[in-house]
Order: structure tokens, then C-alpha cells, then sequence
């Protein structure tokens, strides 16, 4: 969530940030890119200047023009580098923030993306988890894929288990869709062993909580894709395969369930609470149990089922509730930029909400914190989605640190894998990421910074893959949005963008790690 502050007065003094021309010895000064500026006064003209050649202009801060600027940047890293001692105490408490989908593109993406959402030029401005002191890469693939989907690598970093493709929690010998390979081979998850030792356990994400992702923490299933009975075949529901949804309420006691996912827990038929009239946001079980009432009535203490974002407030600040469910939406929950603020949870808020009842527990906790609709803007080929969504991530991790402490708290931040997006053309610093480069190819027209290898956003002959803007390029200004989220162009033509193949970089610190896919 991103406050506006007003911008200072034209009178005022231009903060010394020089405008240096692409032509020799022609510059000039310019304070368009404030610092106190924030998102929702700078993000609409950068959505403006999206699709809009760039101006030929960099934005040069003045004392980046003086070696000492960086010679003491260099002096700094350097003194917190040698102060850094490793933690001499085990941590009572884990989080471990998932960004679906984070490659190190995204990744740098998303930093200019909040830089300019803040009112400076973007690639300087630190994001929160790019303060975390310690940095490693692991190999991201499963066991028979060379590229991995979020099922089989979340079996391998929340179980320590590479497995194959589409399956969840299951060693490598269980095969996909192929239930009874499914007994003998589950293997356990970290979520397991903490609630094994006492610890109260969480799962936040902004997909359905039935996804790969999250499903890793406490579901073995050879299908990933088995939300509730509904999607399994006879076949497999008559050789005693369990949907992930029965298995988020009967496999172990989840203390905080946040996210999406409600028509997977109700019996088919059974209308939405929020989308009454729409069937195909009804319930799809076929055997008829109503998951959400057995986990009210299996759950210990005091269990509260929320469904809106005052509920999820008020249900924080009651010390008798014990555990807590809020499923927010019938599948997936809703984009960053299309999410009511009213009705649902953006990631930073279920993330506190969810440390706020987890805390509680003198013997500590674990929390799996997903940024799940990273990814689905990935797969969309829309980059404004995924970007913004990685943006939301970012503050779920600095809001995370505020409420906790390093002395008994070790939070990691990984991804599970990248995607074919990439940018480039040496866009000038201060540019709207989402924008054109300064030079052109070889048909003469300008091209976009992003780029997807394959994608919706391919034109195929006699189609375009433009995003054509209203009259002027508005933008919704309540949102901050254009009116159509514009796909980055691609190389090949897909429904959507294949995962990349990557190394997954785990950050850690004394008590804080991240992990980025590369």
C-alpha cells in the first residue's frame, strides 16, 4: 500500500538533479522526479509515457556526477559488511516469503518500477529485501523436467525433496496423475515438522490456497491440479486419492489459512457469498462436505472464518481467537490493481494479520508468505500486473521485519523459478519501465524495454498485439491503471509464457535471507 504525499510547491527550489541531453554539452535541470512524489501522483504519467517514445533526456542526480559519491557508497557497504557477525542463537521463528515466478529480471523490475512509484528515478531505490545481508543460488529443475513448475520446486525447497513434475509433496517415485503412486512416497514439509514442535503455522497467499505453491506446505498429491474432488477422475477418488482442499483441513491444523479458494471448500451448487448470482463461482465438491465448517469444528481454542477486510482487522485485535481462516475470493484473489480495499486483504495486510495471531506462541511459529499473482501477470504477458504484484511483495517483507526481530526470527525470501521476460534497449534512467526505447530496429519503429520470449503478446499477420488506449491515454485515476493492461510483446506465439529454468539465489542475514531466481 503506497501513501501519497503532496508535491512541494513549483516555487520551491529544483532538487539539483541535472537533465543531461543525448547531445554533447546541451543540459539542463529538472525536478519532475521529486522524491516526495509517491505512487499514485508519479504512476499515472508513467502509465501515460508507457506505450509513448521516450523523450531523449537522462535524468542525472548531480552528485552521482562526483567519484566520492561512489567511493563512499563503496565505504559503507563495506563497514556493514565487516560489523556483520553470525547469529550465535537458533531461531524460535521462520518466515519464508515465495514470489512465484521472481526472476532476477523481475526482480530489478519491479526495484525501478517502486523507485519511481516513490518519485525518484527507480534503479537506485533499495527494495526491502535487497537489504538482507547474505545472498546464495541454487538450481532450480525437477527431477524429470529441465524446467520446473511451482509444484515439483515447491516440494523441493519446503520438504528438501526434488520431485517431478506437477506432483506435491511426493518423492520423485510418485508419477503424475497416477494415484496409486501416490502411498509410501509422501515426504514432509517444513510446515510439518514445525507444528510437530509446537510452533503455530501459517500459510498468506494471493492465489487460491489449494495452489501449487502453498499446497506444498501440507498436501501430497500426484496431480496438482486436483483442487477439490471435482477435478480428480473416478478412477482416482475410487483408489482413495484426497483433493488438496480436504487435505488443507485434514492433514495437519493450520493455524491461519489467508488467501483465496472458497468454491474448492463448499458443496457444489452452493452460491458465493460475494458473487451470489454467478454460477461459476459456486461451490464444485461433489461429495458434499462443507471444509470450512470441519475446520471450525476440528480446530481447538477459538477458530474465526473472516471474509472481508474489517473482519480480518477486528479478528487480529481479539485475543481469544486462536485461529484464523479468510478466504477472500472464489479461486484466485484479485490483482493488486484491481483489488477492493474494502472487501480484500492486499498481501501486506494478511501478511500482518497473520504475524500478529502467530506471534502468540511462546514456542515460535512458521509462516509461508506467497506472492503468488506474480507469476499469473508473468503467464499473461502483462507486466504492469506482475511488476505491481512484486511491488506489494516488497512491502509484505519490510512490513514483516517491522513486526518482528532478528534475535528470534530468521525470514528468507526465495522464488521458485523465472519466466521468459526480459528488458532491454538501453532505455534511459527516469524512463517509464513499461515504456519505449530511445532507438529503433530494423523496421524503423521504436521498441518496448519489455520483452516476453513467447506469449500471448505475439502478433501473428493480420493481428495485432498492441494495446490500443482511450482517447488521450487516460487512465483510471482511482487505480492509477490504464484502461487496458497492455501484454508485452513476444517472440513466439503462446497462450502464455513458458517458466524459465533458473538458479534460485537464497539471501540470508543473521536473521534475514533471500533467495532470487535467476
Amino acid at each position: 500500500m503506497f501513501l501519497a504525499q503532496q508535491p512541494r510547491p513549483e516555487t520551491e527550489e529544483p532538487q539539483g538533479q541535472r537533465v543531461q541531453s543525448l547531445e554533447p554539452g546541451v543540459s539542463t535541470w529538472s525536478h519532475h522526479h521529486h522524491p516526495d512524489m509517491q505512487g499514485v501522483w508519479l504512476l499515472p504519467l508513467l502509465l501515460l509515457l508507457g506505450p509513448r517514445p521516450q523523450p531523449a533526456l537522462s535524468v542525472i542526480p548531480e552528485e552521482e556526477e562526483d567519484p566520492n559519491f561512489w567511493n563512499q557508497k563503496a565505504k559503507e557497504a563495506l563497514d556493514t559488511a565487516r560489523k556483520l557477525l553470525p547469529s550465535q542463537t537458533a531461531a524460535k521463528n521462520l518466515i519464508l516469503f515465495l514470489g512465484d515466478g521472481m526472476g532476477v529480471s523481475t526482480v530489478t523490475a519491479a526495484r525501478i518500477l517502486k523507485g519511481q512509484m516513490t518519485g525518484n528515478l527507480g534503479p537506485e531505490t533499495p527494495l526491502a529485501m535487497d537489504h538482507f545481508p547474505y545472498l546464495a543460488l541454487s538450481k532450480t529443475y525437477n527431477v524429470d523436467r529441465q524446467v520446473p513448475d511451482s509444484a515439483g520446486t515447491a516440494t523441493a525447497y519446503l520438504c528438501g525433496v526434488k520431485a517431478n513434475y506437477r506432483t506435491i509433496g511426493l518423492s520423485a517415485a510418485a508419477r503424475y496423475d497416477q494415484c496409486n503412486t501416490t502411498q509410501g512416497n509422501e515426504v514432509l514439509s517444513v510446515m510439518y515438522r514445525a507444528k510437530k514442535a509446537g510452533k503455530s503455522v501459517g500459510v498468506v497467499t494471493t492465489t487460491r490456497v489449494q495452489h501449487a505453491s502453498p499446497a506444498g506446505t501440507y498436501a501430497h498429491t500426484v496431480n496438482r491440479n486436483w483442487y477439490s474432488d471435482a477435478d480428480m477422475p473416478a478412477s482416482a477418488r475410487q483408489e482413495g486419492c484426497q483433493d488438496i482442499a480436504s487435505q488443507l483441513v485434514s492433514n495437519m491444523d493450520i493455524d491461519v489459512i489467508l488467501g483465496g479458494g472458497r468454491k474448492y471448500m463448499f458443496p457444489k451448487g452452493t452460491p458465493d457469498p460475494e458473487y451470489p448470482t454467478d454460477p461459476s463461482q459456486d461451490g464444485t465438491r461433489l461429495d458434499g462436505r462443507n471444509l470450512v465448517e470441519e475446520w471450525l469444528t476440528k480446530a481447538p481454542g477459538g477458530p474465526v472464518r473472516v471474509e472481508t477486510v474489517q473482519k480480518l482487522l477486528q479478528a487480529t485485535q481479539d485475543p481469544s481467537v486462536t485461529q484464523l481462516m479468510g478466504l477472500f475470493e472464489p479461486s484466485d484473489m484479485k490483482y493488486e490493481t484491481q483489488r477492493d480495499p474494502e472487501r480484500d486483504p492486499s498481501l501486506m495486510e494478511m501478511t500482518e494479520a497473520a504475524l500478529h495471531l502467530l506471534r502468540r506462541n511462546p514456542r515460535g511459529f512458521y509462516l509461508f508468505v506467497e506472492g503468488g499473482r506474480i507469476d499469473h501477470g508473468h503467464h499473461q504477458s502483462i507486466a504492469f500486473r506482475a511488476l505491481t504484484e512484486a511491488v506489494m511483495f516488497d512491502s509484505a517483507i519490510e512490513r514483516a521485519g517491522q513486526l518482528t526481530s532478528e534475535q528470534d526470527t530468521l525470514t528468507l525470501v526465495t522464488a521458485d523459478h523465472s519466466h521468459v521476460f526480459t528488458f532491454g534497449g538501453y532505455t534511459l534512467r527516469g524512463s517509464s519501465i513499461f515504456g519505449l526505447a530511445p532507438s529503433k530496429a530494423q523496421d524503423g519503429k521504436n521498441y518496448t524495454s519489455i520483452l516476453c520470449g513467447n506469449g500471448p503478446g505475439y502478433a501473428l499477420r493480420g493481428q495485432s498485439s498492441e494495446c490500443h488506449w482511450g482517447s488521450g491515454g487516460e487512465v483510471d485515476r482511482r487505480q492509477g491503471r490504464p484502461p487496458c493492461d497492455r501484454r508485452a510483446p513476444a517472440g513466439t506465439p503462446r497462450t502464455g509464457p513458458c517458466h524459465r529454468r533458473t538458479w534460485r539465489c537464497w539471501r540470508a542475514g543473521r536473521r534475514h535471507a533471500w533467495c532470487r531466481a535467476t
